[in-house]
């Protein structure tokens, strides 16, 4: 019968075939991981170099950038950089007293499909030093997603941390932040008016340290804070002293706007506006408004801690009762007052002084011409 014959000939052709579909199947897995490799290697030779220069800039201008060895990781989802031992210190020029940042390690990171998209990471304890203020600080998660450019220093990033911790000073206790997120703008092309710096930020589940919380009638834990702030430009670039470049920000009309706060702290909720610049002694000085509801609550638990006596307590009752206004659109009243700066002194509705804020220290002036003064002498030169 011609049947058979037949069938056996198709087998060893099915065979021939399916042979040929592994092959080729086994060629194109193999050119996919040759070029997945390949891909990991410039994505991490990209990290590198971009690292490279940004680290040689700022050593450039001044500022010290240490790690141990660099070590890369993260194949095959990721391409990462880990830099153990990091730290970042300087920054005189424009900070008072200049900022030192270290961490366990720094891991950058490039993961799939987000080529563009750099991730920074701290990881393990850290230590922050503003000036003489020494702030030791750990977190579960602390991160910030930048763009990606060779030879290009970023000009945003979205910051993003959860249970921050961070530690006023020895035997003090922590402040806990459960979760807060920020978003960072800067331009060096700004001008009068316009954002040289955007920062705008949000944090939840605050937890006070105990210490600071003590005696205070109001919850150890505020639900939220929130912000926006701009400092407009220009903002002058250079290897200037920070007094001369102060001093031409504000020469050039520059600001600190204060474009909302607002706080959620238990039965409290207030919100403020403000623009702030430098003075001729090169102090801060401003105005704004500021606006709080729950005052009737707040004062109530003053009075129940003993915070304020049944006297101060009727007070407060009947000046609320004056100023307290309900809002337009509805809701719980609120007192809205002008608050001012000026000559370092903090006043609310133009009367009742708040605050004596410390002075501003700025670096001595370099050596300048003969009879220039600085801000300091210009200012107890000044008439009373």
């Amino acid at each position: 019968m011609p049947v058979k014959p037949h069938r056996r000939a198709a087998r060893p052709a099915r065979r021939a075939s399916l042979l040929s579909l592994l092959a080729l199947a086994t060629l194109v897995l193999a050119a996919l991981a040759a070029g997945h490799a390949l891909l990991w290697r410039w994505t991490g030779d990209r990290i590198e170099t971009s690292f490279e220069a940004w680290a040689r800039t700022r050593r450039a201008t001044g500022w010290q950038v240490e790690h141990g060895p660099p070590q890369r990781g993260g194949w095959p989802f990721a391409a990462t950089l880990r830099l153990p031992g990091f730290r970042l210190a300087g920054g005189g020029a424009t900070l008072p007293g200049g900022m030192d940042w270290q961490a366990e390690a720094l891991v950058l990171r490039v993961a799939l499909p987000r080529l563009d998209r750099l991730v920074v990471e701290a990881h393990g304890r850290q230590r922050l030093r503003l000036a003489a203020t020494e702030i030791p600080f750990a977190a579960d998660r602390l991160e910030a997603a930048l763009p990606l450019a060779a030879e290009v220093l970023p000009r945003e990033a979205d910051l993003r941390a959860e249970r921050l911790r961070l530690r006023a000073g020895a035997g003090a206790g922590a402040l806990e932040v459960e979760r807060a997120q920020a978003h960072l703008e800067t331009s060096t092309t700004a001008i009068e008016g316009e954002p040289a710096v955007l920062l705008a930020f949000a944090a939840e589940g605050i937890t006070l340290p105990p210490r600071a919380a003590g005696g205070n009638p109001l919850p150890r834990r505020a639900e939220s804070l929130a912000g926006e702030l701009v400092l407009s430009g220009p903002v002058p670039l250079g290897r200037r002293d920070p007094v001369t470049r102060a001093e031409a920000w504000r020469d050039a009309g520059g600001t600190l706007e204060l474009r909302s706060i607002a706080l959620r702290w238990g039965p409290v909720g207030a919100e403020a506006q403000a623009t702030l610049t430098l003075d001729e002694a090169l102090q801060p000085m401003g105005a704004g408004t500021v606006r709080v509801s729950g005052v009737g609550p707040a004062i109530e638990a003053l009075a129940a801690e003993g915070a304020l006596t049944p006297r101060g307590a009727a007070t407060a009752r009947t000046v609320l009762a004056l100023l307290a206004r309900t809002p337009a659109e509805g809701g719980p009243s609120r007192v809205e007052l002008p608050i001012t700066l000026e000559d370092r002194t903090l006043s609310l509705g133009g009367r009742l002084q708040l605050a004596r804020l410390p002075p501003l220290a700025w670096p001595s002036r370099p050596q300048g011409p003969p009879g220039e003064a600085s801000p300091a002498e210009r200012s107890r030169s000044r008439p009373p």
